[in-house]
């Protein structure tokens, strides 16, 4: 039985229909905001059930409670703020119960009532969200180019920006019908950012030896410099499921998220953001959604015990290693041999490697997988 969504209820404030061309209609009179994409993406993963039980941007009361205690103001978990940051001027003349249409690129994408503006201490937000303040950390770099004031209150999705990645792209609604159809009960859920390693690939393999299926979600949204591009990632793990997984055990979906890099509050996110695309179990990387050295390498596993009520299994698989007397991947809690045996995965040499137009040794990334990240002439973020 797929999870229930977050909140009990999956949210849908996509309009359609004659509903939508009247507030097309609206939207065209009341005053508008320009967006960026980055805003665009939060908006679609509230009209799409994403984030439920959000229905728009935190309310003040909502804010604090996420900031302070994890939660939202009826006690129902969720640790990352969502928000919509404006300039004073920017809303001069909009009061509290006005409708503003939300623009990106001169399309109306969304109608918001405005419920609440309220102010916000930037400082306060990096250090609760990040564990830091410091301008290093691309999270907390962002937070303090946001503007000087927040508005909350419910939206309704006009229309959706073009997106080349369409076609890979299944919201909850679509996800739930799909595991429906494959008769999967149990299904594990994995969130990367990164193209598949031999480590990926262990965990991945290691979930699905008790689940009936696996959702693999390359996130399609904004990332830092250095990191993979959507497409690579996506060809990538198209090549590694074709070659080395069985028939109809994996379904890959793209999902329009931003990353935060909030390490273990983020972690939880990631759980219940799959939580609403029915996955019963979700799997928690060493250092997940961390960046540099802000968080211990397995600080979320510990963060997640807070959380009782989830109502998403965690699944905790430690890093994996290749260990030549073994004479194959494995990890600290199945290999007994010394650390002269074990040729461990490190992501940065080989993202050094593929910049250098060699393909990474077999222990740490299929050769079907390299060559087609080699196919791109930069694979990477500028």
């Amino acid at each position: 039985m797929t999870s229930k969504p977050h909140g009990g209820r999956l949210v849908n404030r996509v309009v359609k229909g004659r509903r939508r061309d009247a507030l097309l209609e609206e939207a065209r009179e009341v005053p508008r905001l320009e967006v960026s994409y980055e805003r665009v993406i939060d908006i679609l993963d509230i009209a799409h059930g994403a984030f439920s039980p959000l229905e728009g941007f935190l309310l003040q009361e909502d804010y604090i409670h996420v900031l302070h205690d994890m939660r939202l103001h009826d006690d129902t978990p969720w640790t990352i703020p969502i928000i919509l940051d404006v300039d004073p001027e920017e809303i001069a003349g909009i009061k509290e119960g006005d409708d503003i249409a939300l623009y990106y690129k001169d399309s109306p994408i969304a109608l918001m009532r405005v419920e609440e503006i309220y102010g916000w201490d930037k400082k306060l937000h990096a250090q609760l969200v990040y564990k830091t303040t410091d301008l290093n950390h691309p999270g907390v770099a962002k937070t303090m180019e946001k503007k000087e004031l927040l508005i909350g209150g419910r939206i309704d999705l006009l229309t959706e920006p073009p997106n080349k990645h369409a076609d890979i792209v299944l919201w909850p609604i679509e996800t739930r019908v799909l595991f429906k159809e494959k008769g999967w009960r149990t299904i594990a859920a994995f969130q990367t950012r990164n193209v598949p390693h031999r480590g990926h690939e262990f965990v991945q393999k290691a979930a699905l030896t008790f689940t009936n299926g696996l959702l693999i979600q390359p996130l399609l949204g904004w990332k830092k410099k250095g990191d993979y591009k959507d497409e690579v990632i996506i060809k990538a793990y198209k090549a590694l499921i074709k070659h080395y997984y069985p028939k109809d055990v994996v379904v890959l979906s793209g999902l329009m998220m931003n990353m935060h890099y909030a390490g273990p509050r983020e972690a939880v996110h990631h759980a219940i953001v799959r939580k609403n695309f029915g996955a019963t179990h979700f799997i928690v990387g060493r250092d997940h959604a961390g960046v540099g050295s802000y968080y211990g390498p397995y600080e979320a596993w510990d963060l997640f015990s807070e959380f009782p009520d989830l109502g998403i299994t965690p699944l905790f698989i430690r890093e994996a290693f290749y260990c030549r007397k073994c004479g194959g991947m494995a990890t600290e809690k199945t290999c007994p041999h010394s650390e002269e045996d074990r040729l461990r995965i490190s992501g940065t040499k080989i993202r050094n490697m593929l910049r250098r137009g060699e393909i990474p040794p077999e222990h740490m990334m299929r050769p079907e997988v390299a060559k087609v990240i080699l196919e791109f002439d930069n694979p990477f973020v500028e």
